[in-house]
């Protein structure tokens, strides 16, 4: 039976289930929680959560009294943990689609619910991870620069990155996404777009160690990544594609480039067991509507898969998103099926690599 992790909230509604308390220990019933009509979301935090409470967060209490509280950061180490303990911060998480297929392979996942969740609410291609998850937003993954330090035009691709001569300057790579950083070297190797899969691991950890001297940080996540470019402590990154984005709406001078970048599908997936999952579902339902994704990709320019929502996104931001056809033209799209059969190996090389 699964446990939880009290909030006030809960305490106090346990705290009046009345003498049944005084009569030995209270066990806590998936009715119990339902009864709390709280749903505990897994979120990136910063400005992916404020676009989540805007667009779907906060219009879902509205129509439905379910009130949502969010746990950041996403990490799939504390999903794994959870499902595997039965002590549960959170009910669902939004991890990327090739993560939540390892996690359906290692048991961790939760089954759509397809009498909450009606078929054609998506087009098929939505539905992932082995019909464990929805997609709800195409990420890409850029080469971003400040513009700043190059006035006369900055990297334009992988191969520039890589280029420290005619391209000096501090530069970071995400640490906690290991394919994504080997297709970047492969890219700046001459691999072709269409021909990275399968992944040359040999190749690319070959390339790394060229520009491994020059990687000031290795960041981990997406607050951390826009804080690097804001403050000027690196001149150029990978980045996800709204938060570079988003920089350059608040003033800050950067610019976020396509060619090479990588597309992936953030995830609503329900942890296997949760306590609230019937509740996830039907949040998920909610959230899949063109009108609540148009709202989300407004605000952070992620490109949505729900494609009723191009309808109400205007054509100025439509044209900056992932799913745009001259980005998509210029960009990879991940392999969940083949990295999620590797991912356990690749991240073990990585870290091995990391500490060499």
């Amino acid at each position: 039976m699964a446990r939880w992790r009290f909030d006030r909230k809960r305490r106090r509604f346990l705290q009046t289930a009345g003498a049944a308390a005084a009569l030995g220990p209270l066990i806590i019933t998936e009715r119990t929680i339902a009864q709390t009509r709280t749903l505990y979301v897994n979120s990136w935090g910063g400005s992916y959560t404020a676009a989540q409470e805007a667009a779907y967060f906060r219009p879902f209490t509205a129509a439905t009294g379910i009130e949502i509280r969010t746990v950041t950061p996403v990490s799939y180490a504390r999903v794994k943990a959870q499902v595997q303990s039965g002590n549960y911060e959170f009910d669902m998480t939004s991890i990327n689609s090739m993560q939540w297929l390892r996690g359906v392979r290692e048991g961790l996942a939760e089954p759509i619910d397809w009498n909450i969740f009606k078929k054609g609410t998506l087009p098929d291609d939505a539905i992932v991870a082995d019909g464990y998850g929805v997609a709800f937003a195409i990420l890409g993954t850029n080469l971003c620069y400040r513009t700043d330090r190059f006035p006369n035009g900055g990297p334009a691709s992988w191969a520039d990155f890589w280029n420290v001569e005619k391209f000096s300057g501090s530069r970071s790579l995400c640490v906690s996404d290991s394919p994504r950083t080997c297709i970047f070297a492969l890219l700046a190797d001459g691999v072709p777009m269409n021909a990275l899969y399968p992944l040359d691991f040999d190749r690319a950890f070959k390339k790394l160690d060229r520009i491994k001297p020059y990687i000031k940080v290795w960041w981990r996540e997406g607050n951390q990544s826009q804080q690097l470019l804001r403050d000027g402590e690196v001149d150029m990154m990978s980045i996800w594609n709204a938060r570079g984005t988003e920089l350059k709406q608040q003033g800050v001078p950067v610019e976020v480039v396509w060619n090479g970048a990588t597309r992936s599908a953030s995830t609503w997936c329900v942890l296997k067991g949760a306590p609230g999952r019937k509740l996830a579902w039907e949040f998920i339902a909610f959230a899949s509507q063109a009108k609540q994704q148009a709202e989300f990709n407004t605000r952070l320019y992620y490109g949505p898969t729900n494609p009723d929502a191009y309808a109400l996104i205007p054509k100025d931001i439509a044209v900056q998103l992932p799913t745009y056809s001259g980005n998509v033209e210029v960009s990879v799209k991940e392999d969940d099926v083949w990295e999620a059969d590797r991912i356990t190996k690749i991240e073990e090389r990585f870290t091995q690599w990391l500490a060499s």
